[in-house]
């Protein structure tokens, strides 16, 4: 049997039997660049965008399109100035409460009025008319943390979590309640998946981590889930310790960076979600040969269990080679149902 993304994907996170074990390589500057554009076009005009990500999942075999750009779509609809570098990651050189804590500072948004939030809108639209009910499409929202993280600054921010928590909080209360509405505007725009970015708690004692990022994680993912859309909840970094709570978030899918061990993640996490990783996509996807990629595609495999997804742990680079996620495609393949 040839399952079509969306099917493989359902009935993988189902753990039902496939023809092959789903790929979720997440693309961005690779996406743009295989179709000749540049990152900061792909990150400002959702055409780039969608046509990138469907060229290159058809050509590599990747089993999710998204509509992932960069984490300062949010920041920018709140007010935060974003400068777009020629093909290289949106920036944000001044967070807006990073020397006043004043949630005044922050304008109110609707997803469908603010330009960044609403290109990303249109994407899912975009998907939705050309692979809808073929491809699973992913949206995607910043977490609470990461987007309390973006407006106020890393280092602000996690010294808030520590020496004025009630000021941390009522920002991540706003962060929340915006990303529910921009993620349940995703779902009703097309979206089956929705990805949550929280980058930032994987720099967080197991402690702050329960109490800054997961409870508001569990809010996001509960309206999705009451939307009708799926979650995927991506980390970026070392989650080790966090795995057990990252279990309890009620993602359905569960992203692991390079630096987790995966068979520790899938035994941690259990039955709770479906495992994604988690191969390195610098030292294995971009820097390895074809052959060097697929024996890490088959130790992923082995590591696994019949839910799991195998992708790289973050971000496919612009200028990995077009062998390797061959290479990648051609183990699944080969591998079939029984992986």
């Amino acid at each position: 049997m040839e399952l079509t993304p969306l099917e493989r994907t359902n009935r993988r996170l189902a753990g039902e039997p496939v023809d092959r074990a789903p790929n979720q390589n997440i693309l961005m500057a690779f996406a743009a660049r295989y179709i000749g554009s540049t990152y900061d076009r792909l990150a400002q005009d959702y055409r780039v965008l969608v046509e990138g990500n469907l060229r290159a999942c058809e050509a590599f075999g990747i089993d999710m399109v998204s509509a992932i750009s960069d984490p300062l779509r949010e920041a920018s609809a709140f007010g935060a100035p974003v400068v777009f570098p020629y093909d290289a990651v949106p920036m944000c050189p001044a967070p807006p409460l990073a020397e006043v804590f004043d949630l005044d500072r922050l304008q109110p948004w609707d997803p469908w009025e603010a330009e960044r939030p609403r290109d990303r809108l249109l994407a899912i639209q975009e998907y939705r008319r050309r692979v809808g009910g073929h491809y699973p499409i992913c949206g995607w929202v910043e977490g609470a943390a990461a987007e309390a993280a973006d407006l106020r600054g890393v280092s602000q921010f996690l010294e808030d979590t520590a020496l004025e928590p009630e000021r941390a909080h009522a920002l991540l209360e706003v962060c929340t309640q915006a990303a529910i509405r921009f993620a349940v505007a995703q779902v009703e725009a097309g979206a089956d998946f929705i990805g949550i970015g929280d980058a930032v708690a994987s720099l967080m004692s197991p402690r702050a981590y329960r109490t800054f990022a997961l409870p508001y994680e569990q809010r996001i993912i509960r309206a999705v889930h009451d939307a009708g859309g799926r979650v995927k909840l991506h980390i970026c970094g070392n989650t080790t310790r966090h795995l057990a709570d990252m279990a309890t978030s009620g993602a359905d899918i569960i992203d692991l960076d390079w630096m987790v061990d995966l068979a520790e993640g899938v035994r941690t996490i259990g039955g709770a979600a479906a495992v994604s990783g988690n191969m390195n996509p610098v030292a294995v996807m971009r820097d390895s040969t074809p052959e060097e990629v697929a024996a890490a595609v088959r130790e992923c495999l082995a590591a696994g269990d019949a839910r799991l997804i195998v992708s790289a742990g973050c971000e496919i680079p612009a200028d990995t080679p077009h062998e390797n996620l061959l290479a990648h495609h051609r183990v699944l393949v080969e591998a079939g149902g029984a992986a």
